[in-house]
Order: C-alpha cells, then sequence, then structure tokens
C-alpha cells in the first residue's frame, strides 16, 4: 500500500499511535461495543414498510440533510479531504444513506465537527455524524448511533523488504513468523485462519508493533482501520498485505444522531436496508480493498 504525503500528515494530525493501537485490537471477551437501542426489532419493523421520504425527517435544514465528518477526513474513507465528491467509503456510505432516505445528493450539505465534540453531550448544528465511530455502551450516554454500516475486519501488517510483503494467500504464512496480541480479536481471528501453533504472542499491541520494527516478526494482525494508520504513519516502509474475510469480533461503526434525534430509527433502516440488498458490502470492496489494494487473502 502507498501512502502519500498528504495523507500521513492528515493522519498524524487526527490520530495517536496508542490510542489507536489499543483501540483497534480490542479483546475478544471485550463487551464495549453493543447493539445500539436504535436496533430494536419492534421500532424498526414498524416503520420498515414505509418508504423513504426526506419531508418525514425533522431535521438542521428543512429540505437538506446535514452530514458531519471529521477535519481533515482521509483515505481510504473520503478521498481528497473531499466528502462532496462521493469518493472514499464513508463519503459514498453517506451519499447511499442519503438517497434512502430521499435526500438528492444536491440536498446533502456537508460540515466538519471533531471526533470529541461529535460525541460529547449539547446541541448538534448536524443531522448525521460519520468518522469511524465505534458503537459502545458510554457513548450512547451522550448520542444515538444508527445501526452499523461496518463492522471492521482484521488486517495484516509488515514492511518493504519483509519476506511476508509479497504473500497473497494465508497459506504463504506457512513458514514465516506473524505476531499478535494476546487476548485480543486479532488473535482470535488469525489464530483460527493461521493456527494457533504458528503465531508469536505478546502481552500488547505496543509490544507486537515493536517486534515488527526490531525484526523480531516477519509480519503482524490488527484492526483494518488501524492498519490504515500504523502502515503509513509507524512505518514508512510499512505494507498491509491484506485483510481477512471475516469480520466476527470486530468493531461495529455506526452513524452519530443528535441524543433522542427522532430520526434515529429512520436512518437505521435506511442503514439495514443497503446492508441487506449488498450496497454495503460493494462497498466496502470498492474503497476498503480495490482501491488501496488490500485484497482478502483466502
Amino acid at each position: 500500500m502507498s501512502v502519500t504525503p498528504t495523507l500521513r500528515s492528515a493522519i498524524v494530525a487526527t490520530t495517536a499511535l496508542a490510542a489507536l493501537a489499543l483501540a483497534g485490537c480490542s479483546s475478544s471477551t471485550d463487551d464495549a461495543s453493543v447493539t445500539p437501542s436504535a436496533t430494536d426489532a419492534a421500532t424498526s419493523s414498524a416503520i420498515a414498510s414505509a418508504p423513504a421520504d426526506a419531508t418525514s425527517m425533522d431535521t438542521v435544514t428543512e429540505g437538506k440533510l446535514t452530514i458531519a465528518t471529521g477535519e481533515p477526513a482521509y483515505t481510504p474513507w473520503v478521498i481528497d479531504n473531499d466528502p462532496t465528491n462521493g469518493q472514499g467509503f464513508e463519503s459514498a456510505v453517506a451519499y447511499a444513506v442519503a438517497d434512502q432516505l430521499g435526500y438528492a445528493p444536491a440536498d446533502v450539505e456537508w460540515v466538519r465537527a471533531s471526533f470529541e465534540s461529535s460525541i460529547a453531550p449539547g446541541p448538534k448544528d448536524w443531522d448525521l455524524n460519520l468518522q469511524q465511530f465505534s458503537i459502545t455502551e458510554e457513548r450512547e450516554n451522550a448520542v444515538d448511533f444508527s445501526t452499523p454500516y461496518y463492522t471492521t475486519s482484521q488486517a495484516i501488517v509488515t514492511t518493504e523488504g519483509s519476506p511476508a510483503a509479497t504473500a497473497t494467500s494465508l497459506a504463504d504464512f506457512e513458514y514465516l513468523k506473524v505476531g499478535v496480541p494476546s487476548g485480543t480479536t486479532s488473535y482470535t481471528v488469525a489464530a483460527e485462519a493461521l493456527g494457533a501453533d504458528s503465531l508469536a504472542v505478546f502481552n500488547s499491541a505496543e509490544d507486537t508493533v515493536l517486534a515488527l520494527t526490531s525484526g523480531t516478526i516477519d509480519a503482524f494482525v490488527t484492526d483494518l482501520p488501524t492498519a490504515f494508520y500504523l502502515a503509513s504513519v509507524e512505518f514508512d516502509n510499512g505494507v498491509i498485505v491484506g485483510q481477512f474475510g471475516s469480520h466476527e469480533g470486530g468493531d461495529d461503526f455506526g452513524f452519530v444522531l443528535p441524543n433522542d434525534s427522532p430520526n434515529t430509527a429512520t436512518v437505521s433502516v435506511a442503514v439495514d436496508a443497503l446492508r441487506e440488498d449488498g450496497t454495503l458490502a460493494a462497498l466496502e470492496t470498492e474503497w476498503l480493498s480495490s482501491a488501496i489494494d488490500v485484497p482478502v487473502l483466502n
């Protein structure tokens, strides 16, 4: 995966290594990621049969859907820091949801909001917000979440020149040393795909990263959003070899809405429809696999 200086500086400006590494390698037994209240089956089924109609939405600006994202918003979530172009996974998902809700592209207005302020209590100047927000119980005390539009997968990270950099399938890792943090989703997925006996297990995500930089291991496993950061920032010559097909145990990303928003259930139904008709899966393949050359490893 090649990363431009613009992407590198954008990610440095928005994310700290320790926070991302720890958040990305969540425990396989951690219950912090939960299904939001908006997913209640009775609520969804009550409105699922109603066609999307923009006039039924209670929005900041009448007839418009105001969507917030970060500043900057970076690849592969938003291409060229321009969410209006519809390019990048989250930009494309936002426009797909807007369409499902009955809004034409011209009726979508974008604003910028910091990550922390977006999930803090208080009034908002936007209707929806997406910038890789994991759905957690704690955050649901302050804001609403839609049903998930993406569940993180696990990926294999290495550096240029490593024998792992040229791997194209899981079989290619048979004689390579792959590191994982103990007791994490990364360990669970890697053990199932590669075999537990073939893994080098470390106490923390930080120890795993250090093992790669020191040459103790050939590659390591982490969640895909963290892989984007580590491969482009922590390592000058980082490479994301590929991602696993399984999303089991991954963090759920949802749209954030103001607390007790009247639109939460409606937005969740729109997200669910896009999941069921295959749109979300197709956008994930387009923007989180094909466009940035992070193939699914089989």
